[in-house]
């Protein structure tokens, strides 16, 4: 059986960085690789929100991880008005054109490739909405809450380990983008995260049900802030693929000398979390195209991009070493998880090894 399915991950997972030229108008955006189904845009140089785009909820259409705000519909900072087959296209907002084309701003941009037009999934007790790419093991699910205990079909046909789930309609008020991890402590289904937030894990069945996700669905509680009968919901599913995609934990030693994580694959993208309380941190290898490691975009704020020199990790041919005694990502004792996808596997289909970096 060969070690991955995947040789080429930069055919579902890609990142482009560039500089925007003008503050009036739109832009072409090439050299994905693919026609993404996720794009989510930050920039660096400046304090403004990050953007997700999908092609399930709809061009357009933005949601901010560092924001418990609704879904907006063309965005004043500019926004995505179409997916195309090398990349995807914007046009300036009515304020001004931050997100994508304003002068002088940096900014990048993480994509990913689910199943294109999304089909109808009645695995659950709630009927979905599904753009699923089984190969790479990502999802994007829409569907309206019940209020009643649920599940909702998430079409992988494998477990997930990651679910994150945010109401695109807030009815119920201002909603966090809630987070299920199967490295979150050992309990996961009574667990949740805010990506918008930095709190410690919060201990409730209220969100998932006290359940696991199964191959086909993942479960609901009666929370409302992932099942409220008014609100429509969007929820990006993972599932680990081999030499492409992990997502797990380690335990902290609160050394400079930190561990490391055997991922199966040289890293493009990685975000980490201290699940006893911090920030979320982002490194990927298009803004740190060499080790060390250290340009740091955090999911959770509006920042500008930080530059984390004595905080830093090396994205090796097979993993991950951390080279920080911090608490953020090195804790003694801490529960860290994360999240990885890979530039290269650590040996391809053909039993060939990848390069070390």
């Amino acid at each position: 059986m060969a070690y991955t399915d995947i040789d080429d991950p930069s055919l579902y997972f890609n990142t482009l960085i560039w500089t925007g030229a003008s503050t009036a108008s739109g832009r072409d955006f090439t050299g994905v690789g693919f026609q993404p189904d996720l794009v989510w845009c930050k920039t660096r140089n400046a304090s403004n929100g990050h953007k997700w785009f999908d092609s399930v909820r709809g061009a357009g259409k933005s949601l901010q991880s560092e924001s418990t705000s609704a879904e907006v519909t063309n965005d004043g900072n500019g926004y995505i008005d179409s997916f195309d087959s090398d990349g995807f296209s914007s046009v300036a907002g009515s304020t001004n054109n931050y997100n994508f084309n304003n002068s002088s701003t940096t900014i990048v941009a993480w994509n990913w490739k689910a199943g294109g037009s999304a089909s109808s999934n009645s695995n659950g007790s709630i009927t979905s909405s599904v753009s699923a790419n089984t190969t790479a093991g990502f999802s994007i699910v829409t569907y309206t809450g019940s209020g009643s205990n649920a599940t909702v079909g998430h079409g992988l046909g494998s477990v997930p380990q990651v679910v994150i789930v945010k109401d695109r309609t807030n009815n119920i008020g201002n909603t966090n983008w809630n987070v299920y991890h199967a490295g979150n402590t050992s309990e996961p289904a009574t667990d949740v995260l805010a990506l918008n937030g930095d709190s410690a894990t919060s201990d409730s069945n209220i969100y998932w049900n006290d359940t696991a996700p199964t191959s086909s669905v993942f479960s609901l509680g009666t929370a409302g802030q992932v099942n409220d009968s008014s609100d429509n919901y969007v929820a990006y599913c993972l599932t680990e693929k081999q030499g492409y995609s992990s997502f797990g934990s380690y335990t902290g030693n609160g050394n400079a000398d930190g561990p490391f994580i055997y991922l199966g694959f040289r890293p493009a993208w990685c975000m980490f979390r201290n699940t006893t309380g911090d920030k979320w941190s982002i490194y990927d290898a298009k803004r740190s195209p060499s080790n060390v490691v250290d340009d740091n975009i955090r999911a959770n704020l509006s920042d500008a991009e930080v530059d984390q020199s004595g905080k830093e990790v090396d994205f090796l041919s097979n993993g991950i070493k951390i080279r920080t005694n911090s608490g953020e990502w090195n804790g003694n004792g801490h529960n860290i998880i994360f999240f990885a996808f890979a530039e290269a596997p650590f040996t391809n289909s053909s039993g060939v090894p990848c390069n070390a970096r």
